[in-house]
């Protein structure tokens, strides 16, 4: 059984990254290791966004505290976010781990993948060897590219 270990063992030090601020491993982490619960405030607003949020589905979002809060996106990440469901006979909404994908070394900077939808993607910078050039889902990246593709061709034509 998987135990969640206090983030602050492996988890302290914040520093820059080519992405602003970025969170940074102190210690070796495992390969399926849970580095960290996400804390943060429980939004009930279906309408809510953020730069940060974590979609809990239905009407629920959370806004990450530090330290995840500050999880860059990496197109080829070290890790993931998993959603633990709650009981639900107990009325509380499910919680977030962050969750080594590979092994991780210390002072290696923790990424996961935003996966954005198209709608809501941005221009990537990850540098990783797998970027996919927008930080997009990467079901959604063959029709992003179809309509960045079309909207090129028709300003070069008009």
């Amino acid at each position: 059984m998987t135990t969640v270990m206090d983030h602050r063992s492996a988890v302290e030090r914040f520093d820059k990254s080519i992405h602003g601020i970025g969170v940074f491993a102190t210690r070796y982490i495992a390969e399926g290791e849970i580095v960290g619960e996400v804390g943060g405030d429980i939004i009930d607003d279906p309408d809510f966004t953020s730069d940060y949020c974590i979609d809990l589905g239905g009407s629920l979002s959370l806004e990450p505290h530090r330290p995840f809060r500050f999880l860059n996106h990496c197109c080829d990440p070290n890790c993931q976010l998993v959603i633990l469901e709650s009981d639900a006979s107990i009325a509380t909404p499910p919680s977030v781990v962050v969750e080594a994908k590979r092994p991780i070394q210390p002072e290696e900077e923790l990424t996961i993948d935003y996966a954005w939808p198209a709608a809501n993607t941005v221009a990537c910078s990850c540098n990783s060897p797998n970027c996919r050039g927008w930080i997009v889902h990467p079901e959604d990246l063959d029709a992003l590219l179809g309509v960045t593709i079309n909207q090129a061709a028709l300003s070069i034509e008009g």
